[in-house]
C-alpha cells in the first residue's frame, strides 16, 4: 500500500472520529467512559453541560457526579464491571437535586474480559417530576377514594338507620332503648306486641320493624281494630264470601290474604270482639283461616305485629282478652316510653316537625325562641308526640312572621301529669302537679334564666306564694 493510500486512510478515519464526535456532542444523552478503577478516560460535551468540570478526566465519576468519598451504592457502572451485564438506574443527585436515568454497558475485550464501561446519562428531571406529581395525586386519590368509601359505608349505614327510623327522632336513652329491641327483633319472624299511650309513635315502630325484616319488600298491611264495628271487623281481617251478608255483593279480600308473606300490623288489638280474638289465635297457631261465608281453610304467611294502649294484663285479669292469645302476642314485647319521659328529644321534634308542617301551610318558620321552647319542654304532653304535632301546626297557622309563636289555647291550658289522666282533679291538683313538673324541670330553681318563674311567666314572689299555698316544697 502506498503512501498516498496511507494518508487517505488516516484522513478517513480521522474525518470519521470528528464525525463521530461531532454526532456524540449533539445527543442530550452524557457519555461517560471509565475503566475498571471507575475513573474517567473520556466524556462528550454533554457530560460537561450537566457535571461542569474543566478537570474531568482522569477523576472518579462519583466525584464528578456528587462529590462523593466512595462509589454510590448498588452503582450501576460497578455491577456491570463485575457481572459483565448491562445495567441500568434511575437517581436523584444530591448536589443538584436533579434525575438522571444512567445506562451502564460492559465494554469487553477480545478475551470476554470487560476493560471499560460506558456510561450513558439521561436528565430526566423533567419526566421524574410529571411521575413524583402523578404518584402524589394518585397516593392522594386512593386516600380519597378509600375515605369516600367509608364515608360511602357510614352513609349508608345512615341511610339505613334514618330508613329504619324514619320519624322516630331523638337521641334520649328511652328511645335507644326502642330503637335497640327494633333492631333485635326485626330479622326475625316472631310476633310482637308494641305497647305505649295514645301518640307515643306505636305505628311508626311497627313500620320500623317491617322495613328492616326480611320481609320489607312485601305487604304492610295495617288495621285499627277500634276503628271497625263488631260486625264488620271479621269480614276484613278475614275477608268474605260474595253473598255472606246483605252488603256482600262482591267476594271480598280480608287483610290476612292482603298481608299474606308481609307483615299485619294490628293496631288497638285490646279492642277486637272475644268472638274475633278465639279466630284470630287460630290463625296465629294454624297459619290458616276461612272467609267469613266460606268453608275453604286459606293458608297464610303472616308476621303479625299488635299494639295497644292499654294494660293488656288488666284486661285479661278483668276477662275482656284471652289470655291465651296474649301470650300468643306478647313474644317480644316493646314499650314506647311517652314524651314526657324523653323531654330531650322535644327540641329535635319540634325541628322536624315543622320542617314537614311548613310545606303544608305554605309558611316558613326560622326561629324557635328558647321561652317557648322551654314550654314545650315543660309540658306532660298527655297525647304525646301527636298532640305536639296538632300544636305546632296550629302555631304556625297563628303565628304573625317567622319566629313560632305558641297558640294561647296552650299556654293557658293547665298541664297536668299523667297519673292524673282518666281521672278526676280539682284545679288546686291540676296547678299542684303542673308546678312540681316545672320545677324538676328547672332542678328546682325558682328565678332566673331557666327558672321555674320564667316558664311559668310568674313572677318569683308569686310562685313562692302560689307554692307555700299548695304545700309545694322544692
Amino acid at each position: 500500500m502506498g503512501k498516498k493510500d496511507n494518508k487517505n486512510q488516516e484522513k478517513h478515519l480521522y474525518d470519521e472520529r470528528e464525525r463521530m464526535d461531532l454526532i456524540l456532542s449533539t445527543l442530550n444523552t452524557g457519555l461517560l467512559l471509565l475503566d475498571p478503577e471507575l475513573t474517567v478516560v473520556w466524556a462528550n460535551a454533554m457530560i460537561l453541560k450537566m457535571f461542569p468540570d474543566e478537570n474531568l478526566f482522569g477523576k472518579k465519576c462519583f466525584v464528578v457526579a456528587e462529590n462523593r468519598s466512595e462509589p454510590c451504592e448498588g452503582c450501576q457502572s460497578v455491577l456491570a464491571f463485575k457481572d459483565g451485564e448491562m445495567h441500568e438506574r434511575e437517581f436523584q443527585n444530591q448536589l443538584n437535586k436533579r434525575w438522571y436515568q444512567v445506562l451502564a454497558m460492559p465494554i469487553k475485550d477480545d478475551k470476554g474480559r470487560v476493560v471499560n464501561v460506558l456510561e450513558a446519562t439521561t436528565d430526566i428531571n423533567d419526566r421524574k417530576q410529571v411521575e413524583l406529581e402523578r404518584d402524589k395525586i394518585l397516593k392522594e386519590l386512593k386516600a380519597l377514594q378509600k375515605k369516600l368509601e367509608e364515608e360511602n359505608i357510614y352513609l349508608k349505614s345512615e341511610i339505613s338507620d334514618s330508613c329504619l327510623f324514619a320519624g322516630m327522632i331523638g337521641t334520649s336513652n328511652a328511645l335507644r332503648y326502642v330503637k335497640t329491641r327494633v333492631e333485635q327483633v326485626a330479622p326475625t319472624d316472631s310476633s310482637v306486641l308494641i305497647l305505649g299511650e295514645t301518640g307515643v309513635g306505636k305505628e311508626l315502630v311497627a313500620r320500623a320493624i317491617h322495613e328492616n325484616s326480611n320481609r320489607s319488600l312485601r305487604p304492610f298491611i295495617k288495621i285499627n281494630c277500634a276503628a271497625i264495628t263488631a260486625n264488620l271487623v271479621e269480614s276484613e281481617l278475614f275477608g268474605h264470601e260474595k253473598g255472606a251478608f246483605t252488603d256482600a255483593i262482591l267476594q271480598h279480600k280480608g287483610r290476612f290474604e292482603l298481608a299474606d308473606t308481609g307483615t299485619l300490623f294490628l293496631d288497638e288489638i285490646s279492642e277486637l270482639p272475644q268472638k274475633t280474638q278465639a279466630k284470630l289465635l287460630h290463625v296465629l297457631q294454624d297459619g290458616e283461616f276461612e272467609r267469613v261465608g266460606g268453608s275453604r281453610a286459606h293458608k297464610c304467611d303472616v308476621r303479625i305485629i299488635a299494639a295497644t294502649n292499654r294494660d293488656l294484663n288488666g284486661e285479661v285479669a278483668a276477662g275482656r282478652f284471652r289470655a291465651d292469645l296474649f301470650y300468643r302476642l306478647n313474644v317480644y314485647p316493646i314499650t314506647v316510653p311517652p314524651l314526657r319521659k324523653r323531654r330531650e328529644d322535644i327540641p329535635l321534634l319540634v325541628k322536624h316537625l315543622i320542617s314537614l308542617t311548613e310545606p303544608r301551610i305554605g309558611k316558613k318558620i326560622d326561629s324557635v325562641p328558647k321561652q317557648l321552647m322551654k314550654q314545650l319542654r315543660a309540658y306532660d304532653w298527655p297525647g304525646n308526640v301527636r298532640e305536639l304535632r296538632n300544636v305546632l301546626e296550629r302555631s304556625i297557622i297563628t303565628s304573625r312572621d317567622s319566629t313560632l309563636q305558641l297558640s294561647e289555647d296552650l299556654i293557658k291550658t293547665p298541664h297536668h301529669s299523667s297519673a292524673a289522666i282518666g281521672s278526676a282533679m280539682s284545679l288546686e291538683e291540676v296547678q299542684r302537679q303542673h308546678i312540681q313538673a316545672v320545677l324538676e324541670q328547672a332542678n328546682g330553681r325558682i328565678e332566673g334564666p331557666g327558672g321555674a318563674a320564667e316558664i311559668l311567666q310568674l313572677k318569683p314572689s308569686t310562685l313562692r306564694n302560689r307554692m307555700k299555698k299548695l304545700g309545694i316544697k322544692r
